[in-house]
């Protein structure tokens, strides 16, 4: 069930949003994901290397669990929102087949030492070990959640207006961050300009995909152009012929 507070302001599918949130499981009350790095330190999940910041997100878009995104449309900005989102639209059933048992040598071959809680690829599917006993291995392979009640708690602080703010507001949501990005929109085309460090993140390569298609979503029909710039070296003085670099009296 949702709780919303009065309000004119709502939010709509479509919508580029930015949100606080928290959610916990709702039997047990443990947090798994929020916003805050103090309520992440005082749930013993701090992660040094998430940045914890309200979060960009295409309201729509299937990037968060199917219940939450439900009670999204229609809330109020500025005015929290509690929602318990049940297993059917949260990471689905739980399914016992998905848990298998495994010899630890085929954890070896890949120079992996299996300890309980260790989220593993093995077989070409991503699964969380459970148990390691005698030379076997259990790995439950369900998607994080299945099965489980989520509640959560969010407020969506503001709705993102104006095209630039919406294309960076995508970038940030598919790639982590929008810095030294530039962005153009006109006839029809979106040209994104990237900064140096596209070129060498690994990270880049699937994040543009994801971006292409929220900014189709967003903008039906535009093409769009991502652009590398590389800038014409200096040469260094040593490395002049001694005709450019000119007479003393050319220097004064």
């Amino acid at each position: 069930m949702v709780f919303h507070m009065s309000g004119n302001d709502k939010v709509a599918k479509g919508d580029i949003i930015r949100m606080d949130f928290e959610g916990v499981i709702a039997t047990s009350g443990e947090m798994f994901d929020t916003t805050s790095a103090d309520k992440a330190r005082e749930a013993g999940i701090f992660d040094e290397k998430f940045r914890y910041a309200p979060m960009p997100l295409l309201v729509g878009g299937g990037r968060v669990f199917e219940g939450l995104e439900q009670a999204m449309v229609g809330a109020t900005v500025g005015e929290e929102t509690e929602v318990v989102v049940l297993a059917e639209k949260a990471a689905g059933p739980r399914d016992p087949k998905l848990v298998e048992t495994l010899s630890v040598k085929e954890f070896l071959k890949q120079r992996i030492e299996p300890r309980p809680g260790m989220e593993v690829t093995i077989r070409n599917k991503t699964g969380v070990i459970t148990s390691v006993t005698a030379g076997r291995v259990r790995v439950d392979f369900n998607r994080r959640f299945a099965g489980m009640d989520l509640k959560y708690k969010f407020t969506i602080l503001s709705k993102v207006e104006g095209d630039e703010e919406k294309m960076l507001a995508v970038i940030e949501m598919d790639y982590g961050s929008n810095e030294g990005f530039k962005v153009v929109k006109e006839d029809g085309r979106v040209s994104v300009t990237l900064p140096d460090v596209c070129k060498y993140d690994q990270k880049w390569l699937l994040a543009k995909y994801r971006i292409v298609a929220d900014l189709r979503e967003v903008y039906p029909g535009v093409t769009v152009a991502f652009i590398e710039e590389y800038a014409k070296a200096e040469k260094k003085v040593e490395e002049m012929a001694p005709e450019e670099l000119g007479s003393e009296e050319d220097k004064q």
